[in-house]
């Protein structure tokens, strides 16, 4: 069988990205891009290409320790949402979550571990998710 090989975002692509993300959505004036940590940007390609499953498993983990390592300074979550829909339509999959702000509370629920694998991994696929709520 023909496997289609993956294609895997470089560190300067998503440090692209984090400049983008801060530019196109500002929360706070303080919003800026700095890196904080090369290493953990390249851990984070490195464990995506290390990663067993499909190209979605891929993409949860590209998610979740894009906003966990905290990389830069500003818009570590906004950066994780663009460079997880950019991984998959590089790849040609399917990216079913709209790009509402609303779903800035997900990526909260995200990083503080509201969330399985396999509830992330249905949000992508299918766009959707139960609401985040702190208990």
């Amino acid at each position: 069988m023909n496997e289609k090989k993956i294609i895997y975002l470089t560190s300067q692509e998503i440090i692209e990205f984090n400049i983008l993300s801060l530019k196109l959505i500002q929360i706070k004036k303080a919003d800026k891009s700095e890196v904080l940590s090369y290493k953990k940007i390249q851990e984070i390609i490195n464990g995506c290409e290390l990663m067993d499953g499909d190209i979605y498993d891929k993409a949860v983990y590209l998610i979740k320790e894009s906003i966990k390592k905290h990389a830069f300074a500003s818009g570590n979550r906004r950066t994780a949402f663009i460079i997880t829909k950019h991984f998959l339509l590089l790849n040609k999959v399917e990216f079913n979550i709209k790009d509402e702000p609303e779903y800035a509370k997900i990526m909260t629920g995200i990083r503080e571990n509201y969330y399985s694998d396999n509830e992330i991994k249905n949000w992508i696929k299918y766009g959707n998710i139960r609401e985040f709520k702190r208990f």
